[in-house]
Formats: structure tokens, C-alpha cells, sequence
């Protein structure tokens, strides 16, 4: 892996809501170096999606540290994608004009790296087709290659394969690792699964909830490409099924109030 990409420290996040202040994280300290691949799991209600948008500078009321190369995360910008669990494509848009967006297709440099994207998301010959053609996960290859086009340092995923039936969802995650591994761009993605937070990533982050803090950061040194079958993959799966196991018996003697 490379050099200290994202720095997230003492982060804290509350809500203000009609029942009174609710606190979405607490002291979030997490470093990840460049071309990881890291996943992000835990009960529903723990602050996944609020950690995902914070690093993406689409929430910024927050407490803590929050550093991208350096440099304070102030706002959304082109050095960070995001893609969320629609793929939210311009339905009156092609394909290719989708992963353009607002740059020409005239221009030969975008020309070609379109061409290129495509290429690498596995669209060619769907690249004059409308949204409403496209099946989900090739709407949402559409969205990771649009992501993709300005080199952003990072690439933030909220469940995006989470609306997509099994078959297509397994197929997908080998089309995003393919991204990965030929790009080696620095990936964070949000899932319920634990399968998937284990077939994808280099280190699973294990949040729990009330407040949303970091239970356990499980690392998963595993050869690609993995089996979800194999004795190893089913070890570190059976490790993080525990870690939820507990919270399950923490959440239990918390509500009895022991």
C-alpha cells in the first residue's frame, strides 16, 4: 500500500432532533493509505452512511478532524467520488454522455478516456444507450466509471450494490475489484453484508451503534481472487459474525440495564 491518504480523528457527529440530541458518531479515528480497499459494516442505525458522507464533504457540522491528503475535507469536490445505492444516472443522457457529464465528448482527451472507462466497467457496445436500457448493475457500472473520470484520491460507495439481486450483486463485486486492481484507487464502501465486506476489502471496519463508534477494524489478508467457500474466508467471516454477536449481548444488557 502507499503513503497516508485519509486521516479521520476524534470525529464526533450529533443530530438535533424533536426527542433531543442524538449522537451519530463518537471518536472515529481511522488512517487509510493509498490503493486500500476498505469496508465498512454494522448495524443499521451505527453512522455508516453519516462517516461516508462526512469524509465526502457533504456533511461538514462536525467535531474532529477529517484530512485528504493532507488537507482538511472543507466540501464535496472532483478528489473525491461518491456513489450511492441508486445509481442516479440522467435518464435523458447516453451512457457515454452519462460518464462524461458536463465535459464535451469533442474533446479528445475525454473522448478517450471515456472509451477507455467503459472499456474498464465492461459497457462496450452499450455505449449509445439510454438508462432505461441498462439493467441495475450496469446502471450502476454507468455511475462507478463517472465516479471514476476526473481521478478522484478516493472512491466512496454507500451500499451500491445493495438494491441488486444475489446473482448480480456477486458479479458486481468482481467487476469492482477488477476497477480496483487495475486503477488501485483508494476505495471506502458501506455494506450490511458481511460476505461482501470480506470478499472486497484489504480491512474490515466494524462500527457499532449508540453512539456510531468503531468496534473492531478486522484485517483480511487473504489472495485474490477469494472464495467465499475457503476455510480462510469463512474464518475471518465467522470472526466478524462474533463481533456482532457481542453487540447483540452489549445491546441486551444495556436495555436490562446491568
Amino acid at each position: 500500500m502507499g503513503n497516508l491518504l485519509l486521516e479521520v480523528g476524534r470525529l464526533n457527529k450529533a443530530f438535533e432532533t424533536k426527542k433531543g440530541l442524538v449522537h451519530a458518531l463518537h471518536d472515529i479515528n481511522l488512517d487509510i493509505k493509498e490503493g486500500e480497499f476498505i469496508t465498512v459494516i454494522g448495524p443499521s442505525g451505527c453512522g455508516k452512511s453519516t462517516l461516508l458522507k462526512i469524509v465526502a464533504g457533504l456533511d461538514t457540522d462536525h467535531n474532529g478532524n477529517v484530512r485528504l491528503g493532507g488537507e482538511e475535507v472543507t466540501g464535496p469536490g472532483i478528489d473525491k467520488g461518491f456513489i450511492f445505492q441508486e445509481p442516479r444516472l440522467f435518464p435523458w443522457l447516453t451512457v457515454e454522455k452519462n460518464i462524461a457529464a458536463d465535459l464535451s465528448l469533442k474533446d479528445p482527451q475525454v473522448r478517450a478516456k471515456v472509451d477507455n472507462l467503459i472499456e474498464l466497467v465492461k459497457l462496450q457496445g452499450f455505449e449509445k444507450s439510454y438508462p432505461r436500457e441498462l439493467s441495475g448493475g450496469m446502471a450502476q457500472r454507468v455511475s462507478i466509471a463517472r465516479a471514476l473520470l476526473r481521478n478522484p484520491k478516493i472512491l466512496l460507495l454507500d451500499e451500491p450494490f445493495g438494491a441488486l439481486d444475489a446473482f448480480t450483486r456477486a458479479h458486481m463485486q468482481e467487476v469492482l475489484l477488477d476497477i480496483w486492481q487495475a486503477n488501485r484507487t483508494t476505495m471506502v464502501f458501506v455494506t450490511h453484508d458481511i460476505d461482501e465486506a470480506v470478499f472486497l476489502a484489504n480491512r474490515v471496519v466494524i462500527l457499532k451503534p449508540r453512539p456510531g463508534a468503531i468496534r473492531n477494524i478486522v484485517p483480511v489478508d487473504l489472495p485474490f481472487p477469494r472464495k467465499k467457500s475457503s476455510t480462510s474466508f469463512q474464518e475471518i467471516r465467522y470472526k466478524i459474525l462474533n463481533e456482532f454477536e457481542k453487540l447483540d449481548e452489549l445491546e441486551l444488557v444495556e436495555s436490562a440495564g446491568i
